[in-house]
Order: structure tokens, then C-alpha cells, then sequence
């Protein structure tokens, strides 16, 4: 019998794993600099708390039952679990806003017939809590862009929705025509949208709205055509602000841009809705294009009635976040030169002359690693002939073997 991990599931060997560390290094190096500090939830949550006010559907969650017949669930994202965590323990000492980072797995079932879909995902991302507004919609997306910078990635671009402006102009139609309309607008399946039994003056309507993507300044000229309401007027300013305020930083700092132009790479697309239904402003997804297609690498937005769902006393505050994909990111940048090309040589290879000399050989090894805690030392367990040693130590690029005898003298030689 043939053992293999579970479908959907998979191993990362040394190299896989060193050169994800490589990303999330650098990922974290940019939420260290911006002021966010790591938290860590439980993998485990009670299956409530996912899917309170319909956030997480309870079918994209892999279900666990312990044994007092409470459901349990694996998280299939970071943010409810950061929401709880911060309403119920954090408030009293730290106060708003929060500034978190995360980096782990999660796991999400997926709506695909496809044998062993992939089932277990790792992220890394951010979340600002109790902060709302111009300024703090910016900074998430300005974190987001150095984020993607920060790795070399150049070839990128943010898609940018509003989740409140498109739940309100889809509001014009029937309820049971609204998720047709918003389906087919957001799969950009102009066909279907055209079929549906709609009025003429509501078809206008919605291939307008299928049409609100592009250049920022195009789509909020568009935008303004409409009859809009004084909360969508006031989202359309906020829209508007918004983008004038990135394209404000990017003549200033010019090298902070994906592209080499003062023009962000943004488009703004008022289709764009994410997987989770608990966003109530800002919407976006970073994606990059190259010769081999485009990749999404990262979603997030604004939730502005979602920590209320934990809070003891249902009282919210304002979150926004996201979450970048770090096998897509791995994906992207191994068409770059950039990732490790093999795991780290160790330093020094230590061999016990003798079987007596193994004490001596541990205690010079340790010596070693205690004057350089950055140091990698391996003792050679086999002790055999000099040339069988040396040919291992080439094959595992080690640079330097120490011989060392029962008395604990080294003789050093450089391979």
C-alpha cells in the first residue's frame, strides 16, 4: 500500500517551504514597517461563530463534531476568527484602532467537481480595526501595493469595487431577477444579462451597470449620469477622493508604483463583488498579468458591521483588511529569479575521528552554533572513510569540515 495525504491536501518539502518563507518574510518585513502586530487564532472554531450573519456559508466550511455535539469547523478564513478574538479579549487594554497581521492556513471546501480540489490554502494578510475613512481605506490599499512591490512584482494591478454602491443600484431590481443580474454582471457574461425578462428601461439599466469598469475617472463620469441618492452621491465622492489621494502620493513617490508612470495600476470596476457577504465598502483584488495569463493574488475590503456580530453587547466598529494568497504569490514568482533555487548549505560538517570522539565531536559542534546562533552545523553520524565525508559534504555544498579527535582538537579543512 501506497500512503499519500488526503485529496485536496499536500506536502511542502524543504525547498517548497524555504522559499515560502522567503515570501512571508518579506510580507511581514511590510506589516512590521506599517505598525501591525502578529496575531494567532485557533485553527478550530465553532461552526456559529463562522457563519454568523450569514459571513461564511456553512458549506464552504470542512466540519469537525466534538464530542458535547457542538460543531466545529475549520477556519476558511482569517477575519471572523480576528473579529472575535478582538472584541472579546483585546479592547480593555489596547483600544482602537488595531492594527493585525496574520500568516497561516485555512481550509475551504470547494464548489468544484474537480478530483482532489485543493482543500488547504495559506495566507498571510492584515486587518485595521475601528478605523474608517478616507485615510484608512488608503492606507490598506497603499499596504497592499507595497506588499506586491516589496516582491518584485511590477506586472500587477488592483481592481477596486464598492460593495454598498453595487448592493444599491442592484436594488432597483426585482428580488428575484437582483441575483440573476448581479451573477451575470459579475461573471462579465453579457449574453445571459441580455436574455433575462427584464423591462427595457431596467435591460438599459443593467447593461450600464455591466459597463462600470475601466480608468477610475471614466467610470465615476458614468457614475454621476445616474440619478443617485445622497448616500450614493456620498459614496461616489468618497470613491472620487479616494483615488485623487492615491494618484496625490504616487507624484510624490513615484518608485512606490507597480508601474514605472504616476498612474497606480487601478481599476475601477463597481461589479466587483468578493466571495464573503460581509463587506459593506471598498472592495478589491490585486492581480498580476504576464506572458502566462493573469492570477489573482490577493482580495480584501471593508466590513463595517461585522465585529458587532461578536461584540458581547452587539456594539460594531469599522474593519478593513485583506489577504494575499501565498501559493498564487509562489506561483507568479517562480517565473522570476528572485525565490531560493535550493535550500540553505550548512556551514560545517563536524566528524568524530573515532567512536570515543563523539563526545568531543558534540561539544565542538555546540561551540560552534554558540558563537554564531546563525550558524548551521551538522555531525557527520556515519563515520566513514575521509573521501566518502568529503564527497557528502561536496554534494550538500558544506564548506568547512572540522575532524575532531578524542581530545577534542579539530583539524579544519576547506572543501
Amino acid at each position: 500500500m501506497v500512503y499519500q495525504p488526503p485529496l485536496g491536501a499536500r506536502d511542502l518539502l524543504p525547498l517548497d517551504v524555504n522559499q515560502k518563507i522567503w515570501i512571508e518574510r518579506r510580507l511581514q518585513q511590510v506589516f512590521h514597517r506599517w505598525g501591525y502586530h502578529r496575531i494567532i487564532t485557533s485553527t478550530l472554531e465553532r461552526l456559529d461563530t463562522l457563519t454568523a450573519g450569514g459571513a461564511v456559508q456553512p458549506s464552504t466550511v470542512i466540519q469537525l463534531q466534538d464530542s458535547d455535539e457542538v460543531g466545529l469547523g475549520l477556519r476558511p478564513e482569517f477575519t471572523a476568527s480576528i473579529a472575535r478574538a478582538t472584541v472579546t479579549r483585546m479592547l480593555d487594554s489596547q483600544g482602537w484602532p488595531q492594527r493585525l497581521y496574520y500568516n497561516g492556513n485555512i481550509f475551504r471546501k470547494q464548489h468544484t467537481t474537480a478530483y482532489g480540489a485543493q482543500l488547504e490554502f495559506y495566507q498571510a494578510g492584515i486587518e485595521l480595526l475601528g478605523a474608517d475613512g478616507l485615510l484608512a481605506d488608503s492606507e490598506i490599499l497603499l499596504l497592499l501595493l507595497e506588499c506586491l512591490q516589496t516582491l518584485g512584482l511590477t506586472d500587477c494591478h488592483l481592481i477596486v469595487g464598492e460593495a454598498g454602491l453595487t448592493r444599491s443600484l442592484l436594488s432597483s431590481f426585482p428580488a428575484e431577477q437582483r441575483e440573476l443580474v448581479r451573477r451575470a454582471i459579475a461573471h462579465l457574461d453579457r449574453i445571459s444579462l441580455e436574455q433575462l425578462p427584464l423591462s427595457n428601461e431596467l435591460k438599459e439599466l443593467a447593461l450600464f451597470l455591466f459597463d462600470l469598469r475601466g480608468k477610475p475617472e471614466d467610470v465615476l463620469a458614468k457614475v454621476a449620469q445616474l440619478a443617485l441618492d445622497e448616500q450614493q452621491q456620498k459614496i461616489v465622492n468618497h470613491l472620487k477622493s479616494l483615488m485623487d489621494l492615491l494618484r496625490q502620493y504616487w507624484s510624490v513617490h513615484p518608485e512606490a508604483a507597480l508601474t514605472q508612470t504616476t498612474e497606480p495600476g487601478i481599476v475601477l470596476d463597481l461589479s466587483l463583488i468578493q466571495t464573503f457577504d460581509y463587506y459593506t465598502g471598498i472592495v478589491f483584488t490585486a492581480v498580476s498579468s504576464n506572458d502566462s495569463g493573469s492570477r489573482i493574488l490577493g482580495k480584501g475590503g471593508r466590513y463595517d458591521q461585522l465585529l458587532g456580530l461578536y461584540h458581547p453587547q452587539g456594539k460594531t466598529e469599522a474593519g478593513i483588511g485583506f489577504a494575499v494568497n501565498i501559493e498564487d504569490l509562489h506561483h507568479v514568482l517562480l517565473q522570476t529569479s528572485q525565490l531560493p533555487k535550493q535550500t540553505p548549505a550548512s556551514d560545517w560538517l563536524v566528524v568524530p575521528q573515532t567512536d570515543q570522539a563523539a563526545a568531543a565531536a558534540f561539544s565542538y559542534a555546540q561551540t560552534l552554533r554558540e558563537s554564531n546562533h546563525l550558524l548551521r552545523v551538522e555531525i557527520e553520524l556515519n563515520t566513514s572513510d575521509p573521501e566518502t565525508v568529503r564527497d557528502l559534504a561536496r554534494r550538500r555544498r558544506i564548506q568547512q569540515i572540522a575532524w575532531v579527535d578524542t581530545e577534542g582538537s579539530p583539524r579544519i579543512e576547506t572543501i
